[in-house]
């Protein structure tokens, strides 16, 4: 879904709405900002995975070395292994963002309840010698 007059946001202008917001002054909140930036760099490099609850999940991942082919010449190229950074969006950047309403909860497979034994009559006991009344 595209969006007819998208604006591109600038750190700056963040920077500024959230100094606004927040009462502190543009250099504070544009250090803060770099900084979350720059540890959210050196995780990545790390090869570590990055959740933010809610908002999404920055990890790394692997690409195999490949065979592909030149759209223009036709001609086969070798593509090497890299890393590449994936993003996954959370629930409420997927409700907000793509209009999508919230996902219901999969419900987990269970095993269906075992079968409640029914009562056996107990068998009758055996007759009393001597007495032939079947009551």
């Amino acid at each position: 879904m595209s969006v007819p007059s998208a604006h591109t946001t600038t750190k700056k202008e963040l920077v500024n709405r959230i100094s606004d917001s927040t009462g502190h002054t543009k250099v504070v909140v544009k250090d803060v900002l770099q900084a979350f930036l720059d540890e959210i760099i050196r995780e990545l490099a790390l090869g570590n995975r990055l959740e933010f609850r809610e908002f999404g999940v920055f990890e790394v991942k692997e690409r195999r070395a490949r065979r592909a082919q030149n759209p223009r010449t036709l001609e086969k190229v070798e593509v090497p292994a890299k890393r590449v950074v994936k993003f996954k969006v959370g629930r409420m950047m997927r409700q907000r963002v793509c209009d999508e309403p919230a996902p219901k909860p999969a419900k987990a497979k269970t095993a269906p309840p075992p079968p409640v034994p029914t009562p056996v009559a107990a068998p009758a006991p055996p007759p009393k010698p001597g007495s032939r009344s079947p009551f």
